[in-house]
C-alpha cells in the first residue's frame, strides 16, 4: 500500500467502523466492531520528513469530528437526492433519508457552539441564530414569523426545528445558510467557537450540498410533528452499499423509458419554475420602476405649483419690503441729521460724490437689468419647452404601462396554455397505456382463437375419415356443430382484426396528436423566450427614458436656479433705482433742515456757554464746602450735631461723608452719590439739601 493511499484508506476504515447515534447534545459514534486492527504492524511506518501526515498519530479532535460531519453529509445528501428520483422528486415526512438529513444537517449547526457565560448567563440556542437570517434578506421574514406563531412547539430548538423544514420546502435553504456565512465575521463569531464547522472553510461543501437540494419537492406538515422531543438514531447501513448492485439498478433505471420521460418533464417543470421566478422578479422591478416614475412626476408637478406659489408670495413681500424700507429709510435719515448736525457740515462734500457714484451705478444697473429682461425671457421659452418634454415623456411611460400590462396578460395566457400542454401530455399518456393494455387483451385472445381454430381443424379431419355405418347419424351432427362453431370463430376473428385495425389507428392518431401537443410546446417556449426578449428590450427603452427623464430635471433645476438669481438681481435693481430717488429727496430736505439747524446751532452755542459759566462756579463752591469739612474723630462726638442727643448702645454713631461730622442715624439716614466712590454714600439731612439743590442747577 502506497503512503498516499494509507490516510484515505484510514479515513473509510474510520467512517465505516462507526455508527452515528444521538445521546442529549451529542452525536455518538458507536464502534461496530467489523474491522480488524490488529495488522495495524502491516502498515509501513512513516517517514519524518515527509508532507503526508503520518497514520495513528493523535490529529486535532475537532478537524475529525468537522471531517466526519461533510462526509456524513455527503452520504445522506446523495441518498436523499437517489430517493427522490425513485418518487418523482417528491419526499414527505416519512421518508427515513429526509429524517437524517434534518439530524445531521441539526449537528453541523450546532457543532462547537459556544455554552453559556456563568452560571445566570443567556444560554446560546440555535434559535437565535436562525432568527439573525431575516434581519439578513427579507424572504426569510415570512417563515421565521410562521415559525413564532406555532402553537405545537414550545422550545426554541424545536422552533429550529421547524425553521428548516420550511427553509427546505421554500428551497432557499442554502442560500440562507450562505448568507449566514458571509456574515461569520460580524455574527456567527459571537456565537460559535474557532474552530466550529460554520467558521471554518469546510462549510462551502455543505451549502453547495444545501443548494443542490432545491431539485427535490418536499412536503412536510410541521404541526403535526413532535419538533420538541429529541431526534433518533441514525443507521448507516442505509448507506453502505456494494458497488455492483447500485450499477446493476442504475442500468435498469436509466434503460427504462418511463422514468426518462418522467424526468424530463420534471427537468421542464423545473425550468418553468425557474422562468417563472425571473419573470416575476422582471415584473416586481418593472412596477417599482413604474410606481418610482408616477411618484417623481407627482412630485416634480408639485414642486413647480409650489414654486409658482413662492413666486407670487415672493413679489408681494418684496412690494411690502420696499414700502417700508422706503419710511424707515426717512425715519433714519431724520434722526442721523437731529443727532448728528456737526457731522452734516463735513459729510455734505462726499455727499455730492456719492450721488455721482450712485448715477453711475443706476446706469450700470439698467444695462444689467436689460440684460437679465433677455436671459429671463430665454429661460422662459425654455421652461415651456422643458413643459412640452414633460409631457411627451408622460405620454411614453403610459405607453410603455400599457405594453407592461399587455406583456403581463401574454404571460398569464402562456403559463394557461403550459398548463393546458401538461395535462395533454397525461392525458395522452395514459390513453397510450390504456391502449397498450387493449393491444395486449386482444394479443392475447387472437391467440387463444388460434388455439381452437386449430384445434376444430384437427377434429374436423378426424370426422371426414370413413366413420362406421353405424355412427352416420352421430358424426352428421357432430359436423353440423363445428360448422357452425367455425362460422361464429370465424367472425370473431374478423371482428377482432377490424378491432386491432381501429386501435392501430387510433394509436397512430394518438401518436400524431402528441407531436402536436410537443410542437405546441415548444412554440410557446418560443413566445416565452421572445416575450422574455421584448421585456428586456422594453427594460433598456425605460432606462434610456429615465436617464433623459433625470436630465431634463436637471435642467429644469438650473434654469429655476438662474430664474430666481435674475430674480433677485431685479428686485435689487428696483430697490437701487428706489433708493436713488428717495436719497434725492433726502437731500434737498437736509439742505433746508441743514439751513435750520445752523441757526439752533447759534441759540444752544449761547446757552452752553452759560451753562459752562454756572457748573465752574459750583464746582468752586465744591471744592471750598470740601476744603473746610474735617473728619470728626469717635472719641471727641458724645453727641449727635443736628439733634444734640446722646449716643448709646442703641443710638450709634455715623460719619457724614460731605461734611465729616458725627449725626444718629434719624439724622444721616440719606444717601447720595458723591465723587470720592462710586457707590452712594451716607450723608446728613443739611448736606442732603445742599447736594440737591446742587444737582438740580447742574441739571
Amino acid at each position: 500500500m502506497n503512503e498516499a493511499n494509507v490516510p484515505g484508506a484510514q479515513d473509510t476504515i474510520y467512517l465505516c467502523n462507526f455508527r452515528v447515534s444521538v445521546e442529549g447534545e451529542w452525536l455518538c459514534l458507536k464502534e461496530l466492531d467489523d474491522v480488524d486492527y490488529n495488522n495495524i504492524d502491516n502498515f509501513p511506518e512513516p517517514r519524518t520528513p515527509s508532507p503526508i501526515e503520518p497514520l495513528f498519530i493523535v490529529r486535532d479532535p475537532g478537524l475529525i469530528e468537522r471531517r466526519n460531519l461533510v462526509n456524513i453529509s455527503k452520504l445522506i445528501v446523495k441518498e436523499l437526492i437517489e430517493t427522490s428520483v425513485k418518487y418523482g422528486r417528491m419526499l414527505d415526512s416519512d421518508s427515513m433519508p429526509l429524517q437524517h438529513f434534518f439530524i445531521v444537517l441539526e449537528h453541523v449547526l450546532r457543532h462547537g457552539l459556544r455554552p453559556k457565560k456563568g452560571l445566570l448567563g443567556p444560554k446560546k440556542e440555535l434559535w437565535d441564530i436562525l432568527q439573525t437570517v431575516e434581519k439578513l434578506t427579507a424572504e426569510a421574514q415570512d417563515i421565521t414569523a410562521s415559525v413564532r406563531d406555532l402553537p405545537t412547539v414550545k422550545t426554541a430548538m424545536g422552533r429550529a426545528r421547524a425553521w428548516l423544514r420550511l427553509a427546505l420546502m421554500q428551497k432557499k435553504l442554502g442560500d440562507y445558510l450562505k448568507v449566514l456565512v458571509d456574515h461569520k465575521d460580524d455574527i456567527l463569531s459571537d456565537y460559535y467557537e474557532p474552530d466550529a464547522l460554520l467558521m471554518s472553510e469546510e462549510i462551502i461543501v455543505i451549502v453547495g450540498l444545501l443548494l443542490g437540494l432545491n431539485v427535490i419537492d418536499c412536503n412536510l406538515c410541521v404541526k403535526e410533528e413532535d419538533l420538541d422531543c429529541q431526534q433518533g438514531v441514525i443507521d448507516f447501513s442505509l448507506y453502505l452499499r456494494n458497488a455492483c448492485p447500485v450499477n446493476c439498478s442504475g442500468s435498469s433505471i436509466e434503460n427504462d423509458p418511463d422514468l426518462e420521460n418522467m424526468t424530463a418533464v420534471l427537468d421542464q417543470k423545473n425550468y418553468i419554475e425557474e422562468l417563472n421566478r425571473h419573470l416575476t422578479a422582471t415584473v416586481g422591478n418593472l412596477q417599482a420602476k413604474v410606481e418610482a416614475l408616477t411618484t417623481t412626476n407627482a412630485l416634480m408637478k408639485e414642486d413647480l405649483e409650489i414654486s409658482k406659489s413662492n413666486l407670487y408670495a415672493l413679489m408681494e413681500e418684496n412690494a411690502n419690503l420696499k414700502a417700508k424700507l422706503s419710511s424707515v429709510n426717512s425715519s433714519a435719515h431724520i434722526e442721523e441729521t437731529t443727532k448728528g448736525t456737526k457731522d452734516v457740515k463735513d459729510e455734505n462734500d462726499p455727499m455730492k460724490k456719492e450721488m455721482e457714484q450712485l448715477k453711475q451705478q443706476l446706469d450700470a444697473e439698467k444695462k444689467q437689468k436689460q440684460d437679465a429682461m433677455k436671459e429671463l425671457h430665454l429661460q422662459l421659452c425654455l421652461k415651456n419647452e422643458m413643459e412640452v418634454a414633460m409631457k411627451l415623456l408622460e405620454k411614453d411611460i403610459h405607453d410603455k404601462q400599457d405594453t407592461i400590462t399587455s406583456l403581463r396578460c401574454q404571460l398569464d395566457d402562456i403559463k394557461v396554455i403550459n398548463i393546458e400542454m401538461y395535462k395533454k401530455l397525461q392525458e395522452c399518456e395514459e390513453e397510450l397505456t390504456q391502449k397498450g393494455e387493449m393491444v395486449s387483451r386482444l394479443q392475447a385472445k387472437t391467440s387463444q382463437i388460434g388455439q381452437l381454430l386449430s384445434s376444430l381443424q384437427k377434429h374436423n379431419h378426424l370426422l371426414r375419415d370413413p366413420p362406421p355405418k353405424t355412427e352416420k347419424s352421430k358424426k352428421k351432427l357432430c359436423l353440423q356443430e363445428c360448422e357452425n362453431s367455425l362460422k361464429h370463430k370465424t367472425e370473431l376473428i374478423t371482428k377482432l382484426e377490424a378491432k386491432t385495425v381501429t386501435m392501430s389507428d387510433a394509436l397512430e392518431k394518438l401518436d400524431a396528436k402528441y407531436k402536436v401537443c410537443d410542437k405546441e410546446r415548444q412554440s410557446a417556449f418560443d413566445t416565452m423566450k421572445q416575450e422574455s426578449v421584448q421585456v428586456s428590450k422594453q427594460e433598456g427603452k425605460l432606462k434610456v427614458e429615465q436617464e433623459w427623464r433625470m436630465s431634463l430635471q436637471n435642467s429644469m433645476e438650473k434654469d429655476r436656479e438662474k430664474i430666481s438669481q435674475l430674480q433677485q438681481e431685479n428686485s435689487q435693481l428696483k430697490a437701487v433705482s428706489m433708493k436713488y430717488v428717495t436719497l434725492q429727496e433726502e437731500h434737498f430736505q437736509l439742505q433746508t433742515q441743514f439751513r435750520d439747524l445752523e441757526r439752533t446751532l447759534e441759540e444752544v452755542g449761547a446757552q452752553l456757554s452759560m451753562s459752562k459759566l454756572q457748573i465752574e462756579d459750583l464746582k468752586e463752591s465744591a471744592s471750598q464746602a470740601r476744603s473746610d469739612a474735617q473728619w470728626v474723630d469717635d472719641k471727641q462726638a458724645s453727641k449727635c450735631h443736628a439733634c444734640a442727643r446722646e449716643f448709646t448702645l442703641a443710638r450709634r454713631k455715623h460719619h457724614c461723608r460731605n461734611c465729616g461730622e458725627i449725626f444718629c442715624n434719624a439724622c444721616s439716614d440719606n444717601t447720595m452719590p458723591m465723587p470720592s466712590s462710586a457707590k452712594p454714600e451716607r450723608v446728613c439731612d443739611t448736606c442732603h439739601l445742599m447736594l440737591m439743590n446742587r444737582y438740580s442747577v447742574v441739571s
